[in-house]
């Protein structure tokens, strides 16, 4: 194969799956690592790639920018409520269960669609406390802390601080991207925080992320694939990605369809 040939499949197959890394490059068109980093440095000065560490991902899917809430509530709002809805389906079949729910759009849904066996809710958002408070027979609890105005989430020592003494059955955590190699990701550190504290308070770790938001790698990761239960998406994931995902160990659990399980050796 000519180098060309090599590089315009190394681009389609990025922005198909999100994400390429030098070794699996090197052995799918059996080369050196060496040849797939000059191929990788060639994509990226034309700008049809952005390297990063290890591999490339298609150019622009870099971020640091943050969307307000308001904006982040327009986009995709039926896939959101799937993911909910499918979310609520992996709730353990226990009564008194409690629930730690992140700040977010996705996770927002969940606040008309959490069954009667939730006794609990812990939430550091300040719109989903304000929704759940409504419900009789329900107990919710907001974490104090700063308020960051783009999110409406509680942040900062006193919310970590918080979530540190806390043990629950489940948590809900949102994330703004996630990737084979960065793991689920966020733009803001102290947001960074409290959901590594979520997931490291909870017994179940499901994570909320519409589909938009695979193969995007935000400045702060906040978990690895091998560290939640399950990925909650939507079924525009593409089949490739939802492989690649199960290959590297993650259970996948996509809205209107069956969960795909992680590939199992032997």
């Amino acid at each position: 194969m000519y180098a060309q040939e090599r590089q315009q499949e190394i681009v389609s197959r990025a922005r198909n799956i999100g994400r390429v890394s030098v070794a699996e490059l090197a052995d799918r068109f059996d080369v050196t690592p060496e040849t797939i980093r000059r191929d990788l440095d060639a994509l990226s000065a034309q700008g049809l790639l952005s390297r990063v560490h290890g591999g490339a991902v298609p150019a622009g899917k870099l971020r640091l920018a943050e969307a307000s809430l308001g904006t982040r509530a327009e986009a995709a709002p039926r896939e959101k409520l799937a993911i909910a809805a499918k979310a609520v389906e992996l709730l353990p079949h226990t009564e008194s269960l409690t629930v730690l729910l992140d700040a977010g759009t996705t996770t927002g849904q969940l606040c008309e669609l959490l069954p009667d066996q939730v006794s609990l809710v812990i939430t550091n958002s300040v719109p989903s406390a304000g929704t759940l408070s409504m419900r009789p027979g329900l107990d919710v609890t907001l974490l104090g802390g700063q308020v960051r105005g783009i999110t409406q989430a509680t942040v900062g020592a006193q919310t970590v601080e918080a979530l540190e003494s806390l043990r629950v059955d489940v948590a809900f955590v949102g994330s703004n991207g996630f990737s084979t190699d960065h793991g689920f990701s966020t733009p803001d550190p102290s947001e960074a925080a409290i959901k590594r504290a979520m997931v490291q308070a909870a017994n179940e770790v499901y994570v909320l992320a519409d589909s938009s938001k695979w193969g995007i790698d935000y400045l702060v990761r906040f978990a690895g694939l091998d560290a939640v239960t399950a990925l909650v998406t939507d079924a525009a994931l593409p089949g490739e990605a939802a492989q690649v995902l199960r290959a590297a160990g993650l259970r996948v659990e996509v809205a209107g369809s069956q969960s795909l399980s992680p590939a199992r050796a032997g």
